[in-house]
């Protein structure tokens, strides 16, 4: 079955009705109109270079037959060409002035035109109503030279004495920070799409060999700020200055089709990193970066203080993930809570770890994340699939403190998180190296339920030992099996582990513990 996600006035998204993690079983012809247009291997494909308010018709030729599919496109009032406003798209001549006097004076629901070429430019500010098409060898490059990028306040006062207004963020807190190469505050309806790169250009300039030292947060490839109704369709992403996407305080948010690239070993440059955002997808994307390929977030416990947000209402579908720490992260910054969750048919491959919750005590009683559902998934060289760590250790002032590594129970406060429902079902695991899984919840509050049902795990014959979860005092470890901390109760039902040292369970201070078919192979 075929079915269309989204359509834009010159772009559709669709997504084929497969049970396989992310790759179609065979690959496959489409056809427009009844001309063939391109061949596919995955279960989300999509279309280009179509004319606004049109009705078109796609066709899907797949081994059991051919599928049809009748789709209109939406209306538009304009399309602009950047070059008509100066653009030079040369690589060389600045082009951030013709670009941002397009945005500004293109008439609401225009859509701005990137031809092919290379436009530098400097950071560029939307506004709302607005489609930015960078088409198929267009490439938006931004400037290496910090200088160049204007540094916004985080948190401003209202002069009328109504609530502060948020303008900077990064990592949970409201600061200071560079502005972001594609940045929209308190916008709606925006659209980027195309075949085209945004280039962050960070390897060229101080924004990775100096990440350390900067007082203000580095910038983002894209970020919406305080936005509704933001879709970003086919472009690639690359080498942005930190995170590469990020929705924050934002409602209505999808990424389709889009791809998201940066070295592994590039600083904090974390894929998609939705914070306290409302009703986000992000289906068909392809994601390679030098940390978390996607981090769902709800900042920290000042940030929840300020305006408590969950992020909710988020799905993740038919993603493909490669390298990076973990590929899909809840936290660490959740003080506003994360609720309904579902991740599936995606397809993780050597990433550090698999699916992976962070957090810690400091985090607030409003750090609730529960309704978390992860199914019909793939991992392929996956050190630890599962990771869920109530005792995260990073990003904090007082990581170190005898409060964040303290293996004793604590008074359950104001600063104490809380963690709920957690399953996982039908996900199939080759080449593990550290653990099965690494389940670590607090003594003074454990984990509510964690569920693991028709799962497999198998070990790398040649794994090296690795910490799963990053806390103090944490062990490398080499082919261990599931292992549970701090968990009222935990249910297995058909999991098979093969390849591991020692027991393939191991339940310490867990409440009840239900296992069926839990299998052992050599």
């Amino acid at each position: 079955m075929i079915s269309l996600i989204y359509a834009g006035s010159t772009s559709a998204c669709f997504e084929l009705d497969h049970a396989s993690p992310y790759y179609a079983p065979a690959a496959y012809t489409v056809y427009l109109n009844g001309e063939e247009k391109q061949t596919g291997n995955s279960n989300v494909f999509s279309l280009f270079a179509l004319q606004p308010d049109t009705e078109y018709t796609v066709a899907v030729k797949q081994e059991e037959g051919m599928e049809e599919i009748t789709f209109r496109t939406a209306c538009e009032a304009c399309a602009l060409d950047v070059r008509l406003f100066g653009a030079v798209g040369d690589g060389e001549h600045d082009d951030t002035d013709a670009i941002q006097a397009a945005i500004h004076f293109a008439p609401k629901g225009a859509r701005l035109y990137f031809p092919a070429g290379t436009y530098l430019c400097r950071p560029l500010a939307l506004r709302s109503h607005l489609t930015l098409e960078i088409s198929e060898n267009a490439v938006l490059l931004g400037s290496a030279d910090r200088s160049q990028y204007p540094i916004l306040p985080g948190l401003l006062p209202d002069m009328n004495g109504g609530n502060n207004v948020m303008i900077g963020t990064f990592e949970g807190l409201n600061r200071t920070m560079y502005q972001s190469l594609i940045h929209a505050e308190y916008c709606e309806d925006i659209v980027i799409c195309g075949r085209g790169v945004v280039d962050g250009n960070a390897q060229n300039s101080d924004f990775w060999t100096e990440h350390r030292h900067f007082e203000t947060a580095r910038p983002r490839l894209m970020f919406f700020c305080n936005c509704k109704n933001v879709t970003v369709h086919g472009v690639t992403g690359k080498n942005s200055p930190s995170w590469n996407l990020h929705p924050f305080y934002s409602e209505n948010v999808s990424f389709y089709d889009l791809a998201i690239e940066a070295p592994k070993d590039s600083p904090n440059t974390d894929a998609i990193d939705p914070e306290a955002c409302v009703g986000v997808n992000i289906i068909g994307c392809r994601l390679s970066v030098g940390d978390d390929c996607i981090a769902i977030k709800s900042g920290k416990i000042e940030l929840c203080r300020e305006r408590c947000q969950a992020a909710s209402d988020h799905v993740i579908r038919n993603c493909l993930m490669a390298f990076g720490h973990g590929a899909v992260t809840l936290g660490s910054e959740t003080a506003c809570g994360v609720k309904n969750l579902t991740v599936t048919r995606c397809f993780f491959n050597r990433t550090d770890r698999g699916l992976r919750i962070k957090t810690r005590r400091g985090r607030g009683k409003d750090c609730d994340i529960t309704g978390i559902t992860f199914d019909n998934i793939r991992m392929e060289n996956v050190i630890t699939p599962f990771v869920v760590n109530m005792w995260y250790n990073c990003c904090d002032p007082d990581r170190f403190s005898d409060y964040v590594k303290c293996r004793t129970p604590l008074p359950v406060d104001e600063r104490t998180p809380h963690l709920g429902t957690f399953t996982f079902r039908d996900i199939d695991c080759t080449g593990a190296e550290a653990a099965a899984c690494y389940i670590d919840g607090l003594p003074e509050a454990p984990i509510d339920q964690v569920n693991f049902s028709r799962v497999r795990i198998a070990f790398n014959p040649d794994a090296k030992p690795f910490v799963p979860a990053m806390q103090n005092d944490a062990v490398p470890r080499l082919k261990m099996g599931l292992y549970l901390n701090n968990v009222k109760k935990v249910n297995i039902e058909d999991v098979v582990v093969q390849g591991a040292e020692g027991d393939i369970l191991i339940a310490e201070n867990c409440g009840q513990v239900e296992a069926f078919a839990l299998r052992e192979v050599e």
